[in-house]
């Protein structure tokens, strides 16, 4: 990347069930090493938690970063997305489950569901089929939308993706990405050692070594579950609501063709 000005200001956004506690574990315990600040940011809170002259990382977990933010030249962006039908897969797996810490939205009681809160009525449905639908049209069209309107081409921004880091094993990739983001050597080195460390290829292999939270989080973590995982029933609907979503976000290069990759799905 060509640097623009010296960057201080480093956001990490990502979208829901992309990898954000992954992210969020590897650039906190970062920044605490490093004595520098961090905050999660909002989109209406202009530059609020931006300081005067001092490095800081900011955080977005749904990469609804302010404009104004974006725009800076001290600023540098990484933002990763990933397969939007492993996060579907994820999201209602996940949503059976979590807990209102972080998930507020989960245990609201809702008109529209007869007074059912959104993970109650996913735990009542009567089969996968039905569940996966359900969070298709609910929680997980708001990430696809959040994630396509994403502006792609902003020459401050480092473009990730879940199942690239996912496979970087060495480190290589994640090295050059810090670089990016204009660390100095020494501290793209500790990034990399965190990084390996909170990887579920590296320190957290173990699923003990997880911890409560993570390990309510991760099921599995692997890439392309969908060739497997994803009902046909289910992947037609998807393909007819989501697939030019796909295309969009270069997952795909046809709307539909991926069906044909379906393997053992019901």
């Amino acid at each position: 990347m060509t640097d623009l000005i010296a960057p201080r200001l480093y956001c990490i956004g990502t979208h829901h069930k992309t990898g954000t506690l992954w992210l969020r574990g590897v650039f906190r315990r970062l920044a605490n090493q490093l004595g520098v600040a961090h905050h999660v940011v909002y989109p209406n809170q202009g530059l609020k938690k931006v300081p005067e002259a001092e490095r800081v990382f900011l955080f977005q977990w749904s990469s609804l970063f302010p404009d104004i933010l974006l725009d800076r030249p001290d600023a540098r962006i990484l933002h990763m997305i990933r397969d939007p039908r492993d996060v579907l897969l994820s999201g209602m797996r996940y949503h059976l489950h979590a807990p209102p810490e972080g998930e507020q939205f989960l245990h609201e009681p809702r008109d529209d569901l007869g007074g059912r809160t959104y993970q109650a009525h996913l735990n009542a449905l009567p089969s996968e089929e039905e569940r996966l639908l359900f969070e298709m049209r609910e929680k997980h069209a708001q990430t696809v939308a959040e994630m396509t309107a994403w502006t792609y081409d902003r020459p401050n921004t480092i473009e990730v993706r879940y199942e690239d880091l996912m496979q970087d094993t060495d480190c290589r990739a994640f090295r050059e990405h810090l670089r990016d983001l204009g660390l100095p050597e020494p501290e793209v080195d500790q990034g990399c050692r965190i990084f390996w460390n909170r990887s579920l290829f590296g320190g957290l292999a173990d699923e003990a070594a997880r911890g409560d939270r993570v390990g309510a989080h991760v099921a599995s973590g692997k890439i392309a579950q969908w060739r497997t995982r994803l009902p046909r029933a289910v992947a037609e609907i998807y393909a007819e609501a989501h697939g030019s979503d796909l295309v969009t976000l270069g997952y795909e290069t046809h709307p539909t063709a991926w069906l044909e990759e379906l393997r053992d799905a019901a």
